[in-house]
């Protein structure tokens, strides 16, 4: 009987129990141990590279809502892990981070894949721990530490995030485990929030704006809309597009509308800076500015908030709908025709050609036919699918990495979506699949189709300062950094079928055909689309005017 074998399936009944099901592993020795008790208990995915490997279990993460395990070896297998940690935490992700380590007497003393990876990453993790080297006489506390991780993981104060168990293993690595010790009972504490109060009803006219996150009773939070009488400016990721909200609220924004007299944020603030900056004229002008945040994270980039409520949105939301007044039946009626005025006036500026913000507007609309997800890479095609998806009758799920907002990451953490058996899009540029392009090495059999929009380059870039301030040359070797590499023949090379399209009608069609595989979308260079996203602007200014 060995006790390290024992302690590692002592870990993982527990997290069985929990409901955990899926792990995800990096081949090595060190880990051995831990490895063998994942794959004896749960649905275990094997990948080669450990930062896709994590971004991978991230996805599973984000599909499942329960926490994901990942695990490695010893040494920088370790650190490799770092950015998908990061993502987890600002993402409010729950992750159990399992690093195998060396025994105490191997380190500093020149052993090799040894590195101190003790807080190798406490600035974004809900918990770590370094147990030591399994022994006997202390199995009373495996359990409680499996339990702990899980739960901190899933229900912390701060809300889901990253757990790191560093878990030192001695040799012989091999053995059969014995019995498992007794569990004492339930050790999954529910999560507590601060009760809902609301001193002052809402009342005036005011606007909601829903970002991921903001409720899971959408019903609920429509219904506190219509009862207002306000507008829901909902972001794609919240869920709450539906027909009736307000999808083109950066259009809108940039029209210097009417300023509401109460605003209340809900989940992530959207990426637009037009509307942040209408936020922020509300607020100097003496709106009452409202964020409902369950994990006090301070949710404030205008730096305008005048109320944070600690606590559920869904139960916020009960108490606003209880005591809310309805305002004047002008204030929506504007904002609903500015939406249908605005809808059609970037219709119009589109129209039959393949651009970026097309892209965006029939990848929302084949996902909601189709019950499909949405994984979406951060710059470019997040703020198209928030700027121009329409409202729809079933809006789709989205997702993105957009708790830190970087590009990486993002081709191995839509596999994980995919993985956890939702038909996926995975959203993208020609640069953040080059990024990530180490997640297609031994592509796994899941039902994801990745679309490239290929403009080559950093196209965000192009809308920035440096693109008029800067010689050609300079920028282009600075920020548009083109790449050499062929997306297509990249695809090929993994094993992907890759589709090439230059029209919406063969978008529409590659769309429907069987996963895994690579749509190719050949659009307007980096230029024309600024000049694109000009004219989408003006002509929604001319409309509303």
């Amino acid at each position: 009987m060995s006790v390290q074998a024992t302690f590692s399936a002592t870990l993982v009944d527990e997290w069985v129990l929990a409901g955990i099901t899926d792990a995800v592993i990096c081949p090595g020795s060190r880990s051995t141990p831990i490895a063998l008790a994942l794959a004896e208990r749960l649905r275990v995915h094997i990948r080669l590279d450990e930062r896709s490997a994590a971004f991978y279990a991230l996805g599973l993460s984000m599909a499942s809502g329960r926490p994901s395990i990942i695990c490695t070896t010893s040494g920088t297998a370790a650190a490799e892990l770092h950015p998908a940690v990061v993502e987890a935490h600002h993402a409010r992700v729950a992750l159990i981070v399992c690093t195998a380590d060396r025994p105490p007497e191997l380190h500093d003393v020149g052993a090799s894949q040894t590195i101190d990876q003790v807080g190798l990453f406490t600035a974004a993790t809900r918990w770590t721990c370094n147990p030591g080297v399994p022994t006997g006489g202390q199995e009373a506390t495996w359990r409680p530490l499996a339990a702990r991780a899980f739960a901190e993981a899933q229900n912390g104060p701060l809300g889901p995030g990253p757990v790191h168990l560093n878990l030192a293993f001695r040799e012989p690595l091999l053995g059969e485990p014995g019995p498992l010790p007794e569990r004492a009972g339930p050790r999954r504490p529910a999560p507590s929030t601060a009760q809902p109060s609301l001193d002052q009803p809402l009342s005036g006219r005011g606007l909601i704006i829903a970002g991921a996150g903001a409720s899971q009773d959408r019903a609920q939070l429509l219904a506190l809309g219509e009862k207002l009488g306000w507008p829901l400016l909902a972001d794609p990721r919240s869920g709450c597009r539906f027909e009736g909200t307000i999808a083109a609220a950066d259009a809108i924004a940039r029209t210097e509308p009417p300023l509401p007299e109460c605003i209340v944020m809900l989940g992530v603030p959207w990426v637009s800076k037009a509307l942040g900056e209408y936020v922020a004229m509300a607020g100097a002008s003496g709106a009452r500015i409202i964020s409902v945040d369950p994990w006090w994270t301070w949710t404030d980039p205008t730096h305008v908030v005048g109320e944070f409520h600690h606590v559920d949105a869904d139960a916020w939301v009960s108490t606003a709908l209880a005591s809310a007044t309805p305002c004047d039946a002008q204030w929506l009626s504007w904002w609903q025709t500015s939406e249908r005025r605005a809808q059609q006036a970037i219709t119009q500026a589109l129209g039959d050609e393949l651009s970026e913000p097309q892209v965006a507007r029939v990848m929302a609309r084949h996902a909601s036919l189709t019950e499909a997800t949405i994984m979406v890479a951060a710059s470019m095609p997040m703020r198209d699918l928030e700027w121009f998806a329409p409202a729809l009758p079933l809006p789709p799920l989205v997702m993105a990495n957009r708790g830190a907002n970087g590009i990486d990451g993002v081709v191995s953490t839509a596999l994980g979506v995919a993985a956890a058996g939702k038909r996926t899009f995975a959203l993208m540029g020609d640069l953040a699949f080059l990024h990530d392009v180490s997640g297609l090495v031994n592509l796994p059999e899941v039902p994801c189709t990745f679309v490239v929009v290929d403009n080559g380059g950093g196209g965000i870039f192009s809308f920035l300062p440096q693109a008029d301030s800067l010689a050609h040359t300079t920028f282009e070797q600075l920020f548009g950094t083109p790449p050499t590499s062929d997306v297509g023949n990249v695809g090929r090379g993994f094993g992907l079928d890759v589709y090439d399209v230059d029209t919406v009608a063969e978008l529409d069609r590659a769309l429907y055909e069987d996963a895994p595989a690579l749509i190719r979308v050949k659009v307007p260079g980096r230029s024309e689309n600024v000049d694109l996203h000009e004219k989408i602007n003006q002509a929604v200014r001319l409309a509303l005017k």
